[in-house]
């Protein structure tokens, strides 16, 4: 959890926002879009809608943003924090705390320790990470950054723990592409961590370091069919 904040005041910081939501919406635009979810209704509803809510400043205009899970370099103190922090000075991004994903993931390292989410529900382990609510603009530059359009990441639903009465907030994390996490998975010997750290980004590789006549997709297959 963040350490300046109690588990309780990181919950009320999550749950501020969705009442806020409820307050302020236009019920036509904003219900199906939203809503705290119990096991129950995630048992019945595993789709059941991600989360979109407006920031304060952005409610006379209209603008909706979405909740984003980041568990990798996008952290606080790792290399591409610069993009969130630049999008928090624009009035952007809000930081909502410190959580932990409902169900087990993957989370593992392909080349350069570049860290993937994998969607393969209950493997590797429950994935701590950082969750922001942004605007349409940030979240187009971080699909950008995240090469959501070239095939690199997909930015899917995830499930995290609201840590309240056993509530269940659904939000989006951008996942590796599905056409090589498989593969991946297997390389890292199907074993995954829980939390992005120091310890398991030692040895990263900024992008402008890499190979520049390789592509990215170039450099995960070049990974996932190496020898170890």
């Amino acid at each position: 959890m963040n350490p300046s904040k109690s588990p309780s005041e990181v919950s009320s910081n999550l749950h501020f926002w969705i009442s806020f939501l409820y307050q302020n919406q236009r019920p036509s635009t904003f219900r199906p879009l939203i809503q705290p979810l119990t096991f129950q209704t995630f048992n019945h509803h595993p789709h059941a809608l991600l989360f979109s809510l407006p920031y304060p400043d952005m409610v006379a205009d209209d603008k909706t943003g979405t909740l984003v899970f980041t568990y990798g370099t996008l952290k606080q103190g790792f290399s591409n924090h610069g993009l969130i922090q630049d999008m928090i000075s624009t009035g952007d991004a809000v930081f909502l705390g410190n959580y932990q994903t409902l169900e087990k993931l993957p989370l593992v390292c392909g080349p350069y320790r570049v860290p993937f989410l994998i969607n393969l529900p209950g493997s590797g382990e429950k994935v701590w990470g950082e969750l922001y609510a942004v605007s349409p603009r940030a979240l187009t530059r971080m699909d950008e950054l995240e090469g959501t359009s070239r095939g690199h990441y997909e930015r899917l639903p995830v499930a995290i723990d609201g840590g309240k009465d056993g509530e269940v907030s659904y939000v989006e994390a951008y996942y590796a592409h599905r056409n090589y996490a498989m593969e991946l998975w297997k390389k890292n010997g199907e074993r995954g961590f829980s939390s992005y750290t120091e310890k398991e980004a030692k040895g990263y590789v900024k992008r402008k370091d890499r190979p520049q006549n390789l592509t990215f997709l170039d450099q995960i297959r070049l990974f996932v069919s190496s020898l170890d």
